[in-house]
């Protein structure tokens, strides 16, 4: 694989920022990787890991980089920019990985100097888990990026980040910033919030002990477990950045759950049926596209690190 920018700046070393960088060195996609993390516990860990050079400043990452990549929370974003702007290289591109994009925009974009290309992207792939150590290099692989220029991007710096991202294993599209944030309510945000409620409703029905809900968990309730066991500070960010979106979907949610319960009490089986058969297609349509498999373990146990 060709080496497509000279240096990357990782600004945040967790899940997504590391499997960025064992996905370019497993790719040869660039020359130098810089990464740097508010933590230093996480500094000292990626050093451990061998992850990338590990900086202790922002502004000392990002000098010189011809790609800079936010990998922090929708809500630290601007206070990052503050720090770096100043180090931002001319003609370097400056991009993120929000699952927020039109938050991003409006935090980020006051701070991006002239001549520096800013392009906002979001990959789509994930786990539970977070920090540098959970990061793994076929993480993107066969997954999605959606890049989400701005009516600003340069285009051949757009193009270039789509060939970056193409390299570490992901297909790319490009989406605007406002349908970016409602597909992604429907895809990822009201799931999570989902998640988040029902493993709120287990622990707080009296009736059952905290050790029924773990001993007799079964796949439902242990896949509500796993999405709800994701970093808590990047989806409250998510929430009250993406809320006109995510509010919309719960109100669809709401009136979809309605007719079921209707469904249920009246004793409409043929109802269900139907809805159940509809949704069920939908499912598998996931697994024929590629974006998941069909074994017990939802294909999200990595084969190797």
């Amino acid at each position: 694989m060709t080496v497509i920018y000279n240096k990357v700046a990782l600004i945040g070393l967790g899940l997504i920022a590391s499997s960025m960088a064992h996905a370019m060195k497993r790719g040869g996609l660039a020359t130098t990787i810089t990464g740097y993390a508010r933590s230093q516990e996480t500094r000292d860990i990626a050093r451990e890991l061998n992850l990338c050079e590990v900086c202790d400043t922002a502004a000392e990452a990002v000098q010189d980089a011809d790609l800079v990549v936010l990998c922090v929370p929708v809500g630290a974003m601007a206070a990052v920019m503050a720090d770096i702007k100043p180090a931002l290289k001319p003609g370097a591109t400056l991009s993120d990985v929000g699952s927020v994009k039109k938050a991003v925009i409006d935090a980020v974009a006051p701070f991006v100097p002239e001549g520096v290309h800013f392009v906002p992207a979001h990959p789509l792939a994930g786990t539970e888990h977070s920090g540098p150590r959970s990061g793994f290099a076929t993480l993107f692989d066969n997954r999605w990026c959606i890049i989400v220029p701005t009516e600003g991007s340069d285009r051949a710096a757009v193009a270039q980040l789509e060939k970056l991202w193409q390299g570490i294993g992901a297909n790319t599209d490009e989406m605007d910033a406002d349908h970016h944030d409602l597909v992604l309510a429907v895809t990822s945000h009201t799931p999570h919030l989902i998640a988040y409620t029902m493993v709120g409703v287990a622990d707080d029905l009296s009736r059952v002990t905290d050790s029924e809900v773990i001993k007799y968990s079964a796949a439902g309730f242990r896949d509500f477990t796993r999405i709800a066991a994701s970093d808590p500070t990047m989806w409250r960010d998510v929430f009250l950045t993406n809320k006109e979106a995510t509010l919309e979907i719960l109100g669809r949610f709401t009136e979809e759950l309605f007719s079921l319960q209707r469904a249920i009490r009246t004793g409409d089986g043929e109802y269900l049926h139907d809805y159940f058969t509809r949704t069920r297609a939908i499912r598998r349509g996931i697994i024929d596209a590629g974006q998941d498999t069909a074994a017990p373990d939802f294909g999200r146990i990595p084969a190797a690190r």
